[in-house]
């Protein structure tokens, strides 16, 4: 009769400490996530993150065995676990209101994550590592064999956490996601609690208030999602947000930037990993894709299509413009993560029925299997070009991927006359990575080449490094500019031994690989620049509310931490005296931005602000000034077509230009010519009506917005015909007005 009395006995305090342990681990693998809606997924994410946990656990444990001394274990775990479940609900809070907190910003990048962390996920820990200790003081107070139930509660224990792990990792955070997946934690203590203390009135009256609080961070209702939101249990909804998902890699998200054209960035734990014109493809957005289109058109002059392979999906935006600017070419893309496919399929442009071929696994996995093909005497395909990217600048780098031994693999699939292709994001001036990258692949590869922007060497920059088994010439790169409105330049040998010995001529490889502490100069910089973007998000918020002063002050601190951001705090400052009627103060200011943007060398075209300037002198009636400063935008953008002719944002900037200086004719024919290379963007066609309305050519622009109407309806956009449509009335009326009059 003793064996059962002991295991009944038991039983309870290892269930209990089995469940805690478990919930502990959940916690810990869902916080990394959580927070990387914020910060990022890096070592230093996960490093602050285990550390806080177990600090957490620690000093739990430690209060627990005082605790346990002083009070009867039943009743107390009873308001501890409810205490746990409320720390979780707090969680939730926390985690978005510190995504918003401007003086976190302003803490070294390190720093930031690590106080971000504790203040989120420091109190649920240390409340969870209380458990244990009370746990056992329940179980000796049974009068169990000391040593034994000792034990066994570390063993439950230790068992709950392995649980928790893998429940956590290979299925919750997939099917539930993060949030939800605190939710249910919250829940399961809250039922715990109540099991322990089944008559204590205050539990139930937390279980009625969390209740009502999950229904307002879940419920799929307008009313609860308001609720959520001011209760700061749900973030601030954002409407440009066209998709989200959350996998068992990362947080994914495609957010639209703009209407017209329709501009979309692809984003996983909050890094921008893509950038795409819809319907558009040859309109590249980000540097490094202009870069590595740059090197491709030249290293392929004599081929008319060839192999590719890609590692890191993305938005897959760079293998779509290869396979439409060179057809027939064999493309395939290497993407760990198949939900960053469904995403790009979804809403990124990726055609359901594209001929990449897509392979859902590591790529260091995927040349192993390449190679051991090879091994065995099969034919593999021998690569034309291979690129690669894998940095980004919050210090999250899969080290693998930079190696000697990599590079080897690489060497073994890439053909005679072959690129491999890097992108790596460093700061010259520090040039950690940058250098060591550079000296790994010069182990491999007898030819190494590093493109450049022409930026300022303090800032973070998109360097391109290219890879050849034979020299290639990259002499006068820009002279064909395919694509590239920005000029490239090739760090000659000087530079790049400069660079080595940054590194120390350090050489990555599958035993050193310290990619994070090498990028080290680079987060610091990005924690700047990030801080510099929250000053200008909080300056537009105060805008809209009319606090003019406030607005500024906050556009001046933007421009004093990162030189950057000028261009688009000027603005703001000169949008800001505008809205108060004090249009020469405005005019001085967008004068002010083009001061400190020749002073800092930050951009090669400042069109837009001679744009802003011209619209504000028209403005104050000075008019041949105003057309002075949009001849200057207009010579410019006519410069940029020449590299970029089908880039859409450039053609219907120059088209806008050209109506502002009352040259519509010329205006209507480039918004034709938008028109015809996305037929699908309604504001573009409306713009185009427009501007024959202003010339008064009424058949034209009848013609025009009746051939909309029905291309939209052909397509299934029946919300753009009908906005199409409705003008279409409205020019119809005033037609019909003026031939009344006449």
């Amino acid at each position: 009769m003793n064996k059962p009395r002991g295991f009944l006995s038991i039983l309870v305090p290892s269930a209990t400490v089995f469940l805690s342990s478990a919930c502990i681990m959940i916690l810990e693998l869902v916080a990394g996530r959580l927070v990387s809606r914020h910060l990022g997924s890096s070592l230093y994410t996960w490093t602050s993150v285990i550390g806080v946990v177990l600090a957490g656990i620690t000093i739990g444990n430690y209060l627990g065995g005082r605790i346990a001394d002083r009070f009867p274990a039943r009743k107390t775990l009873a308001v501890l676990f409810a205490l746990c479940s409320a720390a979780c609900v707090i969680t939730v809070v926390l985690n978005n209101l510190a995504g918003r907190w401007i003086w976190l910003w302003k803490f070294d990048w390190p720093l930031r994550v690590f106080t971000h962390v504790s203040l989120v996920f420091l109190i649920p820990s240390t409340l969870l590592g209380t458990i244990s200790p009370l746990v056992a003081k329940m179980a000796l107070d049974r009068g169990l064999p000391t040593g034994r139930t000792v034990g066994d509660i570390y063993a439950w224990g230790a068992a709950g956490s392995i649980a928790g792990t893998f429940l956590a990792g290979f299925y919750l955070i997939a099917a539930m996601g993060t949030v939800a997946i605190i939710w249910m934690v919250a829940a399961v203590l809250l039922i715990m609690a109540i099991l322990y203390r089944t008559k204590f009135w205050p539990l139930y009256l937390w279980a009625a208030i969390f209740i009502a609080l999950m229904a307002s961070a879940t419920a799929p209702t307008a009313i609860a999602g308001n609720i959520g939101v001011n209760l700061a249990l749900r973030e601030q909804p954002d409407p440009d947000i066209l998709y989200e998902d959350e996998s068992q890699y990362g947080h994914i998200i495609v957010q639209r930037l703009s209407k017209s054209p329709d501009k979309r960035n692809f984003i996983i734990n909050k890094m921008t990993h893509s950038a795409v014109i819809m319907n558009n493809i040859q309109d590249l957005q980000l540097s490094y894709e202009k870069s590595y289109a740059v090197a491709t058109h030249r290293l392929s002059r004599d081929k008319n299509k060839f192999s590719v392979l890609v590692l890191g999906g993305g938005g897959y935006v760079f293998p779509r413009y290869v396979q439409e600017v060179w057809p027939g070419t064999h493309i395939d893309v290497v993407e760990i993560d198949p939900s960053v496919t469904e995403a790009a399929r979804r809403a990124f442009g990726l055609k359901e029925d594209s001929t990449i071929n897509t392979f859902s696994m590591d790529a260091r996995n995927y040349l192993d299997e390449l190679l051991e093909k090879k091994n065995n005497g099969e034919q593999i395909t021998q690569y034309d070009f291979i690129y690669g990217d894998a940095f980004n600048s919050l210090g999250s780098a899969p080290y693998q991927l930079a190696t000697k031994e990599f590079n080897d693999k690489i060497n073994r699939i890439l053909a005679e006359d072959g690129a491999y292709i890097v992108n790596v994001i460093d700061i010259y001036d520090s040039g950690l990575l940058l250098g060591a990258v550079i000296n790994t692949l010069q182990q491999t590869f007898p030819n190494v080449y590093v493109l450049s922007n022409f930026l300022p060497r303090n800032i973070s920059d998109n360097f391109v490094i290219i890879a050849t088994k034979q020299q290639v010439d990259l002499e006068n790169i820009n002279a064909d500019k395919p694509i590239e409105g920005r000029d490239l330049q090739v760090l000659s040998d000087a530079d790049m031994e400069t660079l080595k010995e940054k590194a120390h001529r350090v050489t990555l490889t599958d035993n050193y690989a310290p990619v994070e502490n090498l990028l080290v100069p680079v987060v610091h910089y990005e924690a700047k620049h990030s801080l510099a973007m929250q000053y200008l998000k909080q300056a537009k918020q105060l805008a809209e509310k009319k606090k003019w002063n406030k607005s500024t002050a906050k556009f001046k601190d933007a421009i004093s931490t990162d030189a950057l951001t000028s261009i688009a705090a000027y603005r703001g400052i000169a949008n800001n005296l505008i809205k108060q009627g004090r249009l020469e103060e405005a005019v001085n200011a967008a004068k002010s931005a083009l001061e400190y943007n020749n002073k800092a060398h930050i951009l090669r075209s400042v069109a837009s602000i001679y744009n802003y300037i011209g619209v504000t002198l028209k403005k104050l009636g000075r008019n041949k000034e105003a057309s002075e400063y949009f001849r200057k935008v207009i010579r410019q953008y006519r410069q940029d077509l020449v590299g970029e002719p089908d880039s859409v944002e450039i053609i219907i900037n120059l088209a806008n230009a050209l109506a502002e200086d009352g040259a519509f004719s010329e205006a209507a024919e480039y918004f034709q010519k938008a028109v015809d290379i996305n037929p699908l963007d309604v504001e573009t066609r409306l713009l185009l009506a427009n501007a024959l309305l202003f010339q008064k050519r009424y058949d034209e622009t009848t013609e025009q917005l009746r051939e909309g109407v029905k291309y939209m309806l052909d397509n299934n956009r029946k919300d753009s015909a009908a906005k199409l449509q409705k003008f279409l009335e409205s020019v119809k009326s005033s037609q019909l007005k003026q031939n009344i009059g006449k």
